[in-house]
């Protein structure tokens, strides 16, 4: 979703958390990854502009930050 909201793909998100394209792909599959790689992709959307939204009693979800 955030990469979504982002309108980047997979490879520009890659570039941006410095992991393979793969990698990318298995997160979104739902993969279990190594928790750094985890960090890694979300401080690289973080950083482009997405906001993490905690679970509240709607589900977790994400935003562009302003």
């Amino acid at each position: 979703m955030a990469r979504a909201a982002l309108g980047i793909g997979v490879r520009d998100l890659a570039a941006l958390a410095n992991v393979a394209q793969a990698t990318v792909s298995r997160l979104e599959r739902g993969e279990e990854l190594k928790p750094a790689t985890v960090v890694a992709i979300r401080s690289a959307l973080e950083a482009a502009g997405v906001q993490f939204i905690e679970e509240n009693g709607g589900g977790a979800g994400v935003r562009l930050r302003k």
